[in-house]
Formats: C-alpha cells, structure tokens, sequence
C-alpha cells in the first residue's frame, strides 16, 4: 500500500462540518498529488456512490469511495476531525475519515490491498492507534502497514493474539484477520465509541436448542456467508472481517465468500453443503445464489453484517433449529450471473465454452418470450395479413381490432430486433464482464446488417469476448487504468469485431445461415418427423439442462424473425409440446397409481400439473432426481413420440413459450393436443409398468406412517433417491 497513501494525503486536524466538505477536503490533497485529474467529477462519482447508501459506520468511522474514471491510480487520503463529521452511522458522527479512490479499470492487485484496509478497520488497535497518531508520517505509515498498531498491553497487536487462533500466523500483517476481538474495540476508542460487532460478546450460544457447541461430538455449528457492496471495496470485505470476528467469539465454524469488484472465489461446494445456514449481507444481488438454496438463511443489507454480526448467527442459529429453510434451486436452473461462473480456472474449455453461450442463451430468452407472444397475439387479433399493415404510427384507430393487432405485431418485431445483439452482446459478457458488453451488441447489431443471424450473432459474442479478454492481458500505464474501461477497451475491441464481422468471416456465416434456413424450410415428411422425435428426446434428457437449452434455443432460433417459416413454426411447436410431457405425465402417474409413488411425491405430482401445462420441463426433475433410470428413459419415449406427432400433423407455433394458454395462437390446435395426450400416456404407462417391477419405495404407500412405515424427512434435508 505504500504507493496508495502519503503523509501528503493526510490530514490530522481535518475541519470540515460535512461530509461533503470533508470529501472534498481530501480529494483536493489528491488532486494536488496527481492522483485525480477532475475534481468535481471525482465529487460527483462520490456523492452517488454516498447517495446508494450513507458509508458511516459504528466506532466513529466514515469511508466515502467511489470507483471513478477521474482517478489515475488507487488512492487513500486519511482525515481525521476533533469535532466529528457526520456519515449516516447509528452511533453518532465519524472522526476518521477515509477518502477510497479506484480508478474504473483498477486490476485486482490494488482493490485487494484496498479491500485488506476494510478489514484492518475492524482491529480496534488499529483504529485506536490513528487517533493517537501524533503526525501525518505515522498515521501513513500505519495505514500502509509499515508500524504495527500497538495493542492496550503495549504489545504489538499481532503479537498478542492468541497462539491457537488458526487465522494467525507470524507473517500476517495487521490488514489480515486478527484474533482480537471485536468487543475490545472500545479499548483504545474515544469515550461512547464501541465496536461493530460488541454486541456479540453478549449473546449467548445456544447449543442445547439450536446446535452443537464447538468441540462438541459432532462438530461446530457451520455458517456460509456472502458479503457485497455496490462499489465492492469497503463494505464487502468489512462485513466479512467482522462476520469471522463474530463467528470465533460465539464458537461456531463460518466461512466468507466476499463478492467485490475484482470478482470473488467461490466457495467450495462441499464446504456449503456441510453448511448448517446462510448468511447473505449485500446491497447487490448475490451472485450464483442458487447455490446456497434449501438451507435457513437470514438475508440483510451489508452494514447489518459490519454493525451486528452475532445477531445474525444468533438469527440463523434460531432458524435452524426451527428448520426454516429456503426453496430448493431447481435443476438446471442459472445459477445466478453467467460472468463470474466463467472463470473458474478449473474448468475446461468445453465446460466454459458452454457457460458462455448460456449466459447469452439466458439473456436473450425473455425478448424471444415476450416478442414471440407479441407477434402471435398480433395474428391472432389482426389476421395473417397483419405483417403487411403499416406502421401505427401513421394509421391506429382506437376502435378498430387490426389497429390494436398491428400495434402488437410490430412491438413484437421490435423485441425480436434485440435478439442476435443481446444474445452476442451476453456471450461477451459472460467472457469478459461488463467490458465486452459494447463490442459483443457492435458485432451482434452487425451480424443483423449483413444477414447473418443467430449464426452470426454466436459468433460475434465469442469474437468480442475473446477481444477483449486479450486487451486486458496488455499491461497498461497507471495514468491511462482509469480511461480503459470506458474508452480505450470499446473503441478497440469494437473496430476489431467490426472489421472481422464485415470484411472476414461475415459472408461465410451468412451463408451457412442461410444454407440452415434453406434446409429447416425442405423438411417434409420422414426427415420432419424424425427431427421432431430428436428434438422431443433432447427436451426430456435433462429437463431443463443443456441439452434441454440446445433444442429449445435451435427452436427459438427459427421463429425470431418477423416472418418464420412455416417448418420453423412447426419445429418451435414440436419443442414446446414436448417439453411439457414429462411433468404432466408424473402428474398423470401419481395420480392413477398413487401407491407406487411417496407423499412428497404425490405433493409434487399435484404442481406438475400446472408446470407442466405452462411448459416448465423442471416440473419432473423431484421425480427423474429420485429415480433416473425408470423416470428419465420414460419421458425421453414419450418426448418423442409427442414431436414426431406434433410435426407430422403440421402443428405450428408462433410463441417461444406458454404451454396450453397458447393453445388458440398453435396451428391445428386439436391435433396438437393429441400429440401431447399420445407421449404423456406413452410416459405414464412406462414409469407405472417399470416402478410396479420392483418394490415400492419406503413410504410410498397411501396410508403413510400407519402402514408403509414413512420416515419424516428432514427440514431442507433432500431425500435419498430410490436404488434403482
């Protein structure tokens, strides 16, 4: 940190009133040492980022920060005020100042050093020190880490923690987690001043009701937590520091995952399945949430985790013992934002390959939703003819039907419009983060222009990602971080993708998309219906997993024009109607042979028939998770036969989505229900002869306890699958 702070950027009699003084204050010092080259635009990024939430906290502390395009290198200014200055914390008025400056594009080095000064602000020492601090030279050197704070005994605070603490070691510097605890904080603070999380000390374990003490038999009780912020410096990693603080005073095992700016490293997975609870302390979403799905969780903003942390153990502990749980994440749910899931370094490149193209598969799903229904509601109120009406910009009549037809249709185009740049501009995203948004909807937009389509689109987001992901490698002057992301990044890697979609590799793509459209619109009679039954087998696969998205997105493809072909209308119907098979066909089965089938199934089964009627494939996962082999081959039958079917009786369909409340907009309707009917009784019939084959599971007959000897299962606890 030494580059990060000087005595120049100190001020130990700071005599501001306000908040907005101080920053000001402070940023003045930066400026004059070259470290902001704007200082109202620098204020500005401040004041907005002090608007999202007030950054003063418990034990006299304000930490105003901002990432700003007007900052040229990460930058700490320290002020400290006799009077105190108002933050917004509980407690009252701050008197130590710190001004966080980080450049846009600042690399991860410098926003973990950052992020390691959150936490040493939770060492009462430390903040004690700083107070005492007699000139600006030693209040630098201690914030650099080059003095260490001194503990109430005279000791080093380093040294004085406790030889059995693990999170110690003798090459932890003062910024790392220390053993002190957090109750101490008001050893070395001004009169009335105590620490974020003092109240911990007070709260009692609650090992007999709520878990097991540490030590005991069984092991500690075991928390996850999340901490983020909108800005990803401060308060996330404080949050942390004091959550882990908590945590070792009250004897109960808990891990942090700090989702900050420079990404985060995911927890491991047996780690949160060994979990007893969750805590998420965040002002941004969670990233891959579902993660941390089926188990008591106690979810608060980010200063609730830095002001009371043992609350909230004590809160998830109380939770735990009442077994209050979250839903379960569904299977082959996203699991929450593509980007950071793309670089896990230990996955292979097939396995990120397809991450990718989901985030932009995941993007794009809701415009081809809402801009298919659109368009399919405008033929249905205003005829087939109504693609030929003109814009309602120049002829709507309120009371005429086509006017309110046309209005919708071209709503409808417009949605589709966005199809191929969301979809390349998310790919990018889920490679690069938000730097490849610009040049992925560039080459998307392009790959419109010169009729290259999804083809294209697929492309693109690959290229501008890959562009990008090279640009960041480049190691750039400190002067010239703060003007990459907003500047140099997109000019570039937009001319680059530009130059390649245009005079490269667009024609060639444009041609393959057009050999594939030529070919969906020769499908007749054998090689339709055997294509429906394929694209019926990959819907029920894997149930709303990849394989699921690989044919649902191939059908979304052929339909995300203005004007679909008829063998595209009729492959998009194919899909849907096998995606609805197997949820309606355990819904069918649970209820004519209830007694091969578990109470919880039979809960389950009575949902399926409204997940499956609206076309969510997830409604059958409980039952394929609890028996694969009788469950998955069945629906795959019955897939196949209702795509075959659907395509052999010329069904068609202009909505992405909607199951049976599209019925009136699907071509042939009365067939096309046929064709479902045929694979859910196909389905049933097989998963009721294949289950009747061998013993019934425990607990599946009707009478329950009484007569099949139900073991109740365990709040949040999933069920054993049945051996197959």
């Amino acid at each position: 940190m030494s580059d990060m702070i000087t005595a120049d950027l100190v001020d130990l009699d700071l005599s501001a009133d306000t908040k907005e003084a101080a920053a000001r204050s402070l940023a003045e010092r930066m400026v004059a040492q070259g470290r902001v080259t704007d200082l109202d635009g620098f204020l500005a990024d401040v004041a907005a980022r002090e608007a999202q939430m007030p950054t003063g906290l418990d034990g006299g502390i304000g930490i105003p920060h901002c990432r700003s395009a007007h900052v040229t290198e990460p930058t700490l200014a320290f002020g400290r005020s006799a009077a105190g200055i108002d933050f917004g914390a509980p407690d009252g008025p701050a008197d130590l100042i710190f001004l966080i400056a980080a450049p846009a594009g600042a690399d991860d080095a410098h926003l973990t050093i950052l992020s390691s000064l959150a936490r040493q602000l939770m060492n009462a020492d430390f903040t004690a020190a700083l107070r005492s601090a007699p000139d600006a030279e030693g209040a630098a050197a201690l914030i650099r880490g080059d003095e260490a704070p001194r503990a109430a005994g005279g000791t080093d605070a380093l040294s004085a923690a406790p030889a059995s603490d693990d999170s110690a070691s003798a090459s932890a510097s003062a910024s790392q987690d220390s053993a002190v605890a957090p109750g101490a904080a008001s050893a070395g603070a001004t009169a009335g001043r105590t620490a974020p999380a003092a109240t911990g000390a007070a709260t009692p374990a609650r090992s007999a009701t709520v878990g097991p003490a540490a030590g005991s038999a069984e092991g500690p009780f075991r928390i996850v937590a999340v901490t983020s912020c909108p800005t990803g410096i401060a308060h996330t990693y404080m949050a942390a520091e004091s959550l882990e603080n908590a945590g070792r005073e009250a004897g109960v095992e808990i891990t942090v995952e700090p989702q900050g700016s420079a990404g985060f490293t995911r927890l491991d997975p047996a780690v949160i399945a060994a979990a007893d609870a969750v805590i998420f302390a965040h002002d941004v979403p969670v990233r891959e949430k579902d993660r941390f799905a089926g188990k008591p969780t106690v979810d608060v903003g980010v200063k609730a985790g830095i002001n009371r942390p043992a609350e909230l153990i004590a809160e998830v502990r109380e939770k735990a013992a009442r077994g209050e749980t979250t839903a379960p994440a569904a299977a082959g749910q996203d699991a929450g934002a593509p980007v950071e899931r793309a670089g896990d370094s230990t996955e292979g490149y097939g396995t990120k390959l397809r991450t990718w193209l989901m985030s932009g598969v995941s993007y794009m799903v809701p415009f081809v939703a809402a801009g298919g229904l659109l368009i399919a509601l405008g033929f249905a109120i205003g005829g087939y003819k109504i693609n030929k009406a003109p814009s309602v910009m120049d002829h709507f009549l309120w009371t005429q039907a086509d006017s309110w037809g046309a209005l919708l249709f071209q709503i409808g185009g417009v949605a589709f419009g966005f199809l191929v740049p969301v979809l390349a501009g998310y790919i990018a995203y889920g490679m690069a983060d938000r730097p490849g948004l610009v040049p992925g909807f560039v080459g998307g937009a392009i790959s419109l222009t010169i009729n290259a389509g999804f083809l294209g689109g697929l492309a693109a987001g690959l290229i501008a990602g890959g562009v990008v992901m090279a640009i960041q490698r480049v190691r750039i002057p400190a002067a010239l971080r703060g003007i990459m992301p907003v500047v140099v990044i997109p000019l570039i890697s937009s001319a680059i993708v530009g130059f390649l979609m245009f005079v490269v590799i667009g024609k060639p793509i444009a041609s393959a998309q057009k050999a594939m459209t030529d070919w969906l619109g020769g499908l007749t009679g054998t090689n339709a219906v055997l294509l429906g039954a394929l694209l019926g087998l990959m819907m029920c696969f894997d149930l709303g997993g990849p394989v699921n998205k690989v044919a649902y997105t191939f059908a979304t493809a052929g339909i995300a024009v203005s004007d679909p072909g008829d063998s595209a209308m009729k492959i998009m119907a194919a899909v849907m109607a096998a995606g609805m098979v197997p949820p309606l066909s355990m819904a069918l089965a649970t209820t004519v042979r209830g007694k091969l089938f578990t109470p919880t199934e039979r809960e389950n089964g009575k949902a399926a028939w409204v997940l499956g009627a609206s076309f969510i494939s997830e409604g059958a996962i409980p039952f394929a998770a609890a028996d694969p082999l009788r469950v998955i081959p069945s629906s795959m039958v019955g897939g196949a036969i209702t795509g075959a079917l659907s395509m052999a009786f010329g069904a068609t369909l202009r909505a992405p989505h909607g199951g049976i409340f599209v019925v009136p907009l699907i071509g042939n309707p009365l067939l096309y229900l046929v064709a479902i009917a045929a694979g859910v009784c196909a389905t049933t019939a097989l998963v009721v002869l294949l289950k009747g084959l061998r013993k019934p599971a425990p607990g599946a007959t009707p009478t329950g306890t009484a007569d099949g000897g139900t073991t109740p299962t365990a709040p949040g606890r999933k069920e054993q699958p049945v051996a197959a």
